[in-house]
């Protein structure tokens, strides 16, 4: 059980909360918390649901209202347990009957704990509620778990499963373990594979928030040489020896830059890198999700990120979120938590946002403590374009050092990342058409051919690196001032050797 949601639960009752929101999806294990809690304070832990009533139905309908009043007429210590509660919250006269109770709760040792998925609280009662989130089960909880079903497995596979295992709630963690073991006839390294997969399924549920695999490596990112640099420098941050040392865990990173220039793929290839899960936040798909509304969705794709680290959440085009939200009237209370979550998230979760437009970006998203660094990511410099023409020709079969790279990298001067990759591939459909390889004029008719986003976009492209001189930190060196300072180093040289 979550250690610190029972202490955070338990010292709120001890410091006199009467109201506490405890919002999950997992009310049996949020019930047994509870006990846990209600036998150590030497309480009862009486329950009430729309469908049941209270005391199991003896006293106190199945109306909230109702409840609430044989709740009033009860005088020994106790928890209160209302499940699933929301709906009945927007009536005003059960919020009446609560604010009327507090007095009373105080005197008798007693507490109402309101538990569900979602809990909107109204206005006349957020002062009085205390509010605790019960997060996803972390591997030392699970691992008990698996134990029980697994009896006498290989302890390697077993911590394997476990590891496969998070992100998900303790329910569908043993159902996800069961069905996998079934089909791969025991805990194996078959059934590890399954859970992962049954896992990919399940989090599909969890709106706005997809699970990737990790299978671009940083040395299949063009350029971006600074960039790297950083990123392998803080590769080991995230280890006990990091810790000891006094590093702080890495928060996270804002690539801000030109369309099409590796800002994704080099979100993407961090997780690699790092051997950490990937996950993607859409955040405009988390403000136009009906059901439970943004806050929650928002909330619990958090909780799912926590649950599996060390993570990386990837947050593609984080101005579309914000402008999704400007329609929302909750939008600032949403955005509010998140950007209080980047800053103070304990969980090592290494948060990768990439934007295209610095125009719909608030300003409290670029002060420092929501990320560790913003770098620009612009076009790539000459030696840049040769190494994505070389990574390219090589991923289809092609040796780049028998074409002329240096002469198709000038040539392609302000062509992206990704029109380059575009480039190759229009090459070889040509050189197979024609029935022969690849050679050099297909890749010279192939950038004639293309018309650069620079063509398109070049003013705002230039107002974006005019912000970006003073804002952010180059992502590569301009290899024109490395060739300066080259000149200098090597003339100073030699004037000492004079």
């Amino acid at each position: 059980m979550s250690s610190a949601c029972r202490d955070e639960l338990r010292l709120l009752i001890q410091s006199g909360w009467r109201l506490i929101a405890l919002e999950t999806f997992e009310e049996g294990r949020a019930m047994r918390l509870l006990q846990q809690i209600a036998e150590s304070q030497q309480r009862e832990l009486l329950p009430w649901s729309l469908a049941a009533g209270l005391f199991g139905g003896e006293r106190g309908s199945g109306s909230l209202d109702d409840a609430l009043r044989a709740i009033g007429m009860y005088d020994k210590p106790a928890l209160f347990a209302l499940l699933d509660p929301q709906s009945e919250l927007a009536d005003p006269c059960v919020v009446r009957r609560m604010r009327e109770l507090l007095p009373l709760l105080a005197e008798r040792h007693q507490a109402i704990v309101m538990l569900g998925a979602t809990l909107d609280i109204p206005v006349d009662l957020q002062r009085e509620v205390g509010i605790v989130n019960l997060p996803l089960p972390r591997a030392n909880e699970l691992q008990p778990l698996f134990e029980r079903t697994c009896e006498d497995a290989d302890p390697a596979v077993l911590e394997a499963a476990v590891r496969a295992a998070l992100g998900l709630t303790a329910t569908e963690s043993l159902r996800v373990l069961r069905k996998a073991c079934a089909l791969a006839g025991g805990l194996n390294d078959k059934a590890v594979a399954l859970v992962v997969a049954e896992k990919r399924q399940v989090l599909r549920r969890t709106v706005a928030l997809t699970f990737h695999e990790a299978e671009t490596a940083l040395s299949d990112v063009g350029g971006l040489g600074e960039l790297k640099r950083w990123l392998r420098q803080r590769r080991q941050a995230f280890s006990a020896e990091a810790r000891s040392f006094g590093l702080p865990t890495p928060r996270g990173l804002l690539l801000l830059g030109v369309q099409g220039c590796g800002k994704s793929l080099c979100a993407k290839s961090v997780a690699s890198e790092w051997q950490f899960p990937l996950l993607r936040l859409d955040l405009a798909s988390a403000f136009s999700a009906s059901g439970s509304g943004p806050e929650s969705t928002i909330r619990e794709a958090m909780a799912v990120a926590e649950s599996l680290s060390p993570a990386i959440l990837w947050i593609d085009e984080i101005e579309k979120g914000f402008a999704a939200s400007d329609a929302d009237p909750r939008a600032s209370r949403v955005f509010g938590s998140f950007l209080t979550w980047l800053s103070e998230k304990k969980a090592p979760v290494f948060v990768v946002a990439t934007a295209n437009d610095i125009a719909n970006l608030p300003p409290e998203l670029l002060r420092r403590g929501r990320f560790d660094e913003l770098f620009f990511v612009d076009l790539p410099v000459q030696i840049e374009r040769e190494e994505i023409f070389a990574i390219h020709l090589a991923r289809c079969g092609r040796d780049p050092l028998q074409l002329p790279l240096v002469a198709l990298a000038e040539q392609a001067e302000r062509l992206s990342g990704s029109e380059i990759e575009q480039v190759v591939g229009a090459a070889l459909y040509t050189a197979f058409s024609n029935g022969r390889d690849l050679e050099e004029q297909d890749l010279a008719n192939a950038i004639n051919e293309t018309v650069p986003l620079y063509e398109t976009y070049e003013e705002r492209i230039k107002e974006l690196r005019d912000w970006a001189r003073t804002r952010a930190r180059p992502a590569t060196l301009d290899a024109k001032l490395v060739d300066l300072f080259g000149t200098q180093l090597a003339g100073e040289a030699s004037d000492d050797e004079d």
